[in-house]
């Protein structure tokens, strides 16, 4: 009777410990670092409050840093979302065509981001690149894609759109997929027009899966790292430096440890409240079957 009692708890005890250990014991350690001055060498930990905190406000290359997530995450995440949509109404079909077609569009997610931005330093590389070259026909001159304070951010964003897009598509055609054909002919027998169907009837039976797929690539945008430590390293003059590059800068480059936790913490909030503040404005606007 006893071991039948415990047996759910004996089933789920490996995977709440691996949660416990790999996901909540270091974000309870982060925030205790956060108020500790640390060179990752020395075994002692000084106590500095919120010593590391006030420094973080203080500086400019911090908010900078907070600038550069906000507008790379909102770009990103907008032109994800729509360019996905739109692929998703087009290859939302049967045919081999149509499959050939979301087989090549998902194929980018499934490649190694490390691959993705080997292959996009090349692309974009100033004098050899393929994109300067094709602008080289038309006459337009060279781009200093990621050598431009200008331009280098927006590259980035070029790349995690192009990396990520097939994902969003493909989860939704499985959203539009979902969606009963009976509502759509209802809207025939109203004499509907394309428009008015998919504003009254595929957009709010697809905001489970636009909710879903916003937040990801929110939290994907905010955390950031491959493309920049390899494409970028955060420059020039830090216009593609951010949240988590800059902590890994500040934490295994400069070994500054309590610094670095401390931009962590606040990453943690902000995305926390990102997502709770996204709940909130959108939960009356999801219509869930």
């Amino acid at each position: 009777m006893v071991v039948s009692k415990l047996r759910p708890y004996i089933m789920v005890a490996p995977a709440i410990t691996v949660f416990i250990l790999f996901f909540i014991y270091p974000i309870f350690y982060m925030i205790y670092l956060s108020f500790h001055e640390w060179n990752f060498v020395s075994p002692m930990k000084d106590f500095v409050g919120l010593s590391n905190f006030v420094a973080l406000t203080s500086s400019d290359v911090f908010y900078k840093v907070l600038t550069n997530s906000f507008i790379y995450t909102f770009l990103v995440v907008c032109f994800t979302i729509t360019i996905a949509l739109l692929l998703a109404l087009w290859l939302n079909k049967k045919g081999i065509f149509f499959a050939f077609a979301q087989g090549a569009i998902f194929s980018p997610h499934i490649i190694s981001l490390v691959s993705i931005a080997m292959l996009w330093l090349w692309i974009m590389d100033t004098d050899f690149g393929l994109l300067n070259w094709f602008i080289g026909l038309f006459e337009l001159g060279n781009v200093q894609w990621l050598t431009h304070p200008d331009t280098a951010l927006i590259s980035l964003v070029i790349v995690a759109v192009w990396k990520s897009v097939g994902f969003n598509t493909l989860v939704f055609i499985a959203g539009l997929q979902s969606i009963p054909q009976d509502l759509y002919e209802a809207a025939e027998l109203d004499e509907a027009n394309k428009w008015r169907k998919f504003y009254k009837i595929t957009l709010p039976m697809l905001s489970p899966t636009l909710f879903f797929l916003v937040v990801i690539n929110m939290i994907g945008s905010f955390q950031v790292f491959d493309t920049i430590a390899i494409m970028t390293n955060g420059g020039p003059i830090d216009s593609t430096n951010m949240f988590v590059y800059f902590i890994y800068e500040n934490g295994f480059r400069f070994f500054k440890i309590g610094y670095a936790s401390a931009a962590g913490v606040i990453l943690l909030i902000v995305l926390a409240g990102l997502t709770i503040l996204y709940f909130k404005l959108l939960e009356k606007h999801v219509h869930y079957r």
